[in-house]
């Protein structure tokens, strides 16, 4: 029988991002003492684009891996972007679709001045936002806007469906909030929501901690892939593992249950950082 990674290897080549992927998630799997169970794969078309000659198709393969840690099963997913040309029936240049959408630009964000004494501390419902979490892993919710870099804006919704209250409006560099076809800068861009969650004194606000297991289910991590204070990614947690550590969400590459270091990731680097923050 075929091993996964021969199959990609002779699908997409031997320097396949895919495969570079796989060889990464397994290696991290060995290191937590998880084992797969069992993988199922499914494409899904989502554009065609006709030329003289050829066609361009774009894809998603859509990955769902059962997995094993001690006596406890859990069930991570992937979706993973591809295109190819088809020419005369063959299929070529086939390999992972770039994500190309910058987010936008950001100045710093105006601080809070001052605490509201009097503004109701509002209850964080952990429960409600896991569940939007988990609905909205791998779809977009048409009431709010789509973004190429969509990570922050998906974090934002699932932090909004647990009761976060918004406010700001409409300054853009203060406060969190969105609204139609405007938001603050920290609702959709990684670095942004970073930093307001390290300085919001009312609403929402998050409080520092240092380890990843201080985390439960509706808290949030940030990552600085290149550890150049530049903050990329933010994803939040929707379940502990058997060992305790957080198991995340996250779009842009949409995943679900994903191990919260983020070391299978093509963009992780020894230099990487960190920032976990308990909500609430």
């Amino acid at each position: 029988m075929k091993s996964l990674e021969n199959f990609w290897e002779e699908l997409f080549g031997s320097d396949s991002p895919t495969l570079d992927w796989w060889e990464r998630h397994q290696a991290l799997n060995e290191k937590r003492n998880v084992k797969l169970v069992k993988v199922n794969g499914k494409g899904h078309i989502y554009q065609r684009m006709k030329y003289d000659q050829e066609e361009k198709v774009y894809y998603h393969l859509h990955l769902s891996m059962l997995m094993k840690q001690g006596k406890h099963f859990f069930r991570e997913e992937r979706t993973i972007p591809y295109e190819f040309r088809l020419k005369d029936g063959e299929i070529i240049d086939h390999r992972h679709t770039e994500i190309n959408g910058q987010e936008e630009p950001t100045e710093k964000l105006i601080p809070d001045t001052e605490k509201v004494d009097n503004q109701e501390r509002f209850v964080y419902d952990r429960l409600a936002a896991v569940q939007y979490a988990e609905r909205w892993w791998n779809s977009y919710n048409p009431q709010y806007q789509k973004f190429d870099v969509d990570c922050t804006n998906y974090v934002s919704q699932c932090l909004r469906a647990g009761g976060a209250p918004m406010r700001g409006a409409p300054n853009r560099n203060q406060g969190w909030w969105y609204s139609g076809s405007s938001r603050s800068y920290s609702w959709a861009v990684a670095h942004s929501l970073r930093w307001y969650l390290s300085g919001s004194a009312q609403g929402l606000t998050g409080t520092e901690v240092d380890s990843p297991a201080e985390l439960q289910p509706g808290d949030i991590i940030c990552y600085d892939f290149e550890g150049d204070g530049r903050w990329n990614h933010n994803t939040i947690v929707v379940a502990k593992g058997a060992d305790g550590m957080p198991l995340v969400n996250a779009h842009t590459s949409n995943s679900r249950q994903r191990y919260w270091s983020y070391e299978d990731s093509t963009a992780y680097t020894p230099n990487i950082q960190y920032k976990f923050f308990r909500i609430g």
